[in-house]
């Protein structure tokens, strides 16, 4: 029996690894770029029969939307992720700025999609010496997780995966929070 995208995509989500293998200098740690996270995944595309590309917009002066996108041919799943150009920013020309963002952007919109957790990826806490100030556009946006993807919910959690980790990625209402954790018993 063909695996639907959704079957597809849960199983992707559940073996794909990607090391946090950049390292900052300055700042002393390692971390994955959105290039990283691409090139762990090309195994999977011929496997399951998906491609993924990347797709982003300007929605305000300032923010950039960022969208993974998989698709099988006959259906696609996405997830985005909104990124603020932080234009006082020194140092950078404004192109860098830009192109800065859009990096920070595809590498969440790729992580929501494949729920890669980034809760300890220095590149999302690093203060970068700035004590008192935190870029909060960087952080990827969470988003609801919908009724199609309680199916991949439920299986992600059945895999030993725990509701903590899912929250990271998607808001979960009482109800579905309840849904969730009575169809797993």
């Amino acid at each position: 029996m063909e695996q639907t995208l959704n079957e597809k995509l849960a199983i992707i989500q559940t073996e794909l690894k990607v090391k946090k293998s950049q390292y900052n200098s300055f700042g002393k740690y390692y971390f994955r770029r959105a290039e990283d996270i691409l090139e762990a995944i090309k195994p999977f595309l011929v496997t399951y029969g998906v491609s993924v590309r990347l797709k982003e917009r300007l929605v305000d002066t300032h923010i950039i939307e960022s969208t993974a996108i998989i698709t099988d041919g006959l259906m696609k799943l996405k997830a985005t992720a909104l990124v603020g150009v932080e234009i006082g920013q020194k140092g950078m020309q404004m192109p860098q700025k830009f192109g800065a963002a859009s990096s920070y952007g595809k590498k969440y919109a790729l992580g929501n999609l494949f729920l890669i957790d980034d809760t300890q990826d220095s590149d999302a806490t690093n203060k970068h010496d700035k004590s008192t100030h935190t870029n909060s556009n960087t952080r990827p946006i969470i988003v609801p997780l919908t009724k199609e993807k309680i199916p991949l919910a439920v299986d992600y959690l059945k895999k030993g995966n725990t509701l903590e980790e899912l929250k990271k990625s998607y808001s979960l209402t009482n109800e579905v929070e309840a849904s969730l954790l009575n169809q797993i018993k």
